[in-house]
């Protein structure tokens, strides 16, 4: 394999950074979030074309009925994603929002063992109840201080459920064409989504002040573009896991801003219950040969 450029791990950095930005900048837009959602992916495809249009528009003829279908419906749980989970950030705290919406590994599971038909191992049933266990202590704390959080919380829970539908019917897709063609076409069906959305709510596209159209562009560009984009140019050089792990550092990094920006303190059923679905969703990740090797060799010592 050829040496990377540069450390796997400082792209990786910068890409937990980028997806922390992502509520602190949704908090910081004044407008609806469906129209915030809309512009996020609007301006992502925009800024995607001219590398599609020139190296991989040709990859369009690859898809099949079936890929146009998944496709469709990855795009349209992608566009409820963003709205359920933007409007969560109006009830409810930084923390709490992207500590559940990080429950997406757990609803992959749930997802794959109904949808595939993958076996039950005892490393996710106790990952997946302590994880739960986690989420049910932040939801309770929220909603012991106000039913607007406890609101907020299960919005969040839903737009996790949602981007885990949006990977699981677009994975058979992935395999068959490239990141970009298969972003591209999600991206596209997604803001075609929000924009119907929009209209059909009766949210306004605009006019909107200058630093709500950048927050919308940054929106488009740090989490989306560049976040994710270095996580899959790290993944040709690090395990899976490596990045899995790294993104349980979104809520850390989300939380640390929202204080600084808005002010947010944490309450100690967000800590505890943060530290718990963390726990829970790592040792899901984590491949548990590690521990069993640990184990062994401390029996040795």
């Amino acid at each position: 394999m050829e040496k990377p450029p540069i450390h796997p791990y400082i792209p990786i950095i910068i890409g937990v950074i980028s997806i922390s930005l992502s509520a602190i900048l949704v908090k910081l837009a004044n407008a609806d979030a469906g129209v915030i959602a809309f512009y996020r992916m609007l301006f992502s495809v925009l800024i995607m074309s001219p590398i599609f249009f020139v190296k991989y528009v040709h990859e369009i003829k690859l898809l099949v009925k079936r890929d146009w279908i998944f496709s469709s419906i990855a795009g349209i749980f992608l566009a409820f994603h963003f709205i359920l989970w933007f409007e969560s950030l109006n009830y409810t705290s930084v923390a709490s929002s992207t500590v559940l919406v990080t429950l997406q590994p757990l609803f992959a599971f749930i997802g794959t063992y109904f949808f595939f038909k993958e076996k039950l191992t005892i490393k996710t049933i106790i990952s997946g109840v302590i994880a739960v266990f986690g989420s049910f202590l932040i939801s309770w704390g929220d909603f012991k201080i106000s039913g607007t959080a406890f609101y907020g919380d299960m919005l969040a829970l839903i737009a996790c459920a949602l981007i885990t539908g949006y990977l699981l019917f677009g994975q058979d897709v992935r395999q068959r064409i490239s990141l970009i063609t298969y972003t591209m076409v999600v991206y596209s069906i997604s803001t075609i989504c929000l924009f119907f959305y929009v209209l059909i709510k009766g949210e306004s596209f605009g006019p909107y002040p200058t630093m709500d159209w950048i927050w919308f562009l940054l929106l488009a560009i740090i989490p989306n573009l560049l976040g994710h984009t270095l996580f899959n140019w790290a993944i040709k050089w690090v395990s899976t896991n490596v990045i899995s792990i790294a993104v349980l550092f979104e809520p850390i990094g989300a939380a640390i801003l929202a204080y600084f920006v808005f002010a947010e303190k944490l309450i100690i059923s967000q800590i505890v219950g943060g530290i718990v679905v963390l726990l829970g969703i790592t040792l899901f990740v984590v491949d548990i040969k590690i521990f069993k090797k640990f184990l062994s060799r401390s029996n040795k010592s």
